[in-house]
């Protein structure tokens, strides 16, 4: 990226990479990527190679979360470095592979964009993940497809907290980005969810073509919840949990939590309060496969950030 005359410079998005089955029971990415793969016509921009990729094929085979160990946690720089071997976990191994096809991460050789096709238990609607606040792409590229999908809603979640980042599958890119909608349950397609992907996905590939063929974006605003902390469910000193997410809390992504407002429900009927401080907005409430993660759901503040205009560099 350069800086122009108070605009973000980027070279052409090129090489673009769509990927599904990075868990291998989240439905819409996995049929979508096949259906892609069959026949891309959906996916075809002039002057953009888009390739749609199954990310974790044994997964996706099993209709499982995952194999040894979860896929989209896997693409740390210790795990790319290891050296290959069998005995690694597979998706230890499948990252390794996945990074040298799209990678090397942190490289000028990665591809321009990921896009990561999750499903989620949770009622959060269609919502995009960002992993920076200061990529300018990402961010005009989010406010393209809010505006362009209106008036269906589409919130944006941005994870840079740097104790709570995890080392996705999709951050091999210059500029990741991922896609989770629901709620839909784990090993089940359902239609809306299904056409609500295939929308934004052809969104932001319109987005990217724009972009190339010359088109400049002003500056703009882009509202995003920032994640802050993971909330655990209560539990007894074996780790055993003793109390589930309150009926006035579920299904509540992205509505204020205000401190006093029924957060757990034990067994036996009793409200625990939300304690915070502040108001937060809790989002991925009480999603399955977190369950083995120890979060009962994610609290975030909800802020505006500032994109600059943005143009491809002159070649």
């Amino acid at each position: 990226m350069t800086s122009r005359c108070g605009v973000c410079c980027f070279n052409e998005a090129r090489r673009v990479a769509i990927f599904g089955g990075t868990h291998g029971n989240e439905m819409s990415g996995i049929m979508l990527v096949n259906m892609w793969l069959k026949n891309g016509e959906d996916i075809q921009r002039s002057g953009v190679m888009t390739k749609p990729f199954i990310t974790n094929p044994r997964a996706v085979e099993k209709c499982t979360r995952y194999v040894d160990t979860d896929l989209n946690r896997a693409f740390t720089p210790e795990n790319l470095s290891a050296p290959c071997a069998d005995e690694l976990p597979y998706e230890v191994r499948r990252a390794q592979e996945i990074n040298k096809m799209f990678g090397p991460k942190g490289t000028a050789d990665a591809y321009d964009v990921i896009f990561d096709l999750h499903n989620t238990t949770s009622n959060m609607g269609s919502t995009l993940i960002l992993e920076s606040s200061t990529d300018h792409f990402t961010l005009q590229m989010v406010h393209y497809i809010k505006k362009a999908i209106a008036p269906a809603s589409c919130s944006v979640l941005l994870n840079e907290h740097p104790l709570l980042k995890y080392s996705t599958s999709r951050s091999v890119a210059k500029h990741p980005i991922g896609l989770e909608v629901g709620p839909q349950p784990q090993g089940v397609l359902r239609s809306n969810i299904f056409e609500s992907m295939r929308v934004i996905m052809k969104t932001a590939l319109d987005f990217i073509e724009l972009f190339n063929n010359g088109v400049e974006f002003p500056p703009c605003n882009v509202d995003v919840f920032r994640v802050q902390e993971r909330m655990d469910y209560p539990r007894d000193t074996n780790g055993n949990i003793t109390a589930m997410v309150h009926p006035d809390l579920q299904d509540c992504d992205w509505e204020p939590l205000n401190p006093g407002d029924p957060m757990f429900q034990t067994f036996d009927g009793r409200t625990i309060p939300y304690e915070g401080p502040n108001p937060v907005y809790a989002t991925f409430i009480n999603e399955a496969a977190y369950y083995e993660k120890q979060q009962a759901f994610v609290t975030t503040r909800r802020e505006t950030l500032a994109a600059h205009a943005i143009r491809k560099i002159d070649q």
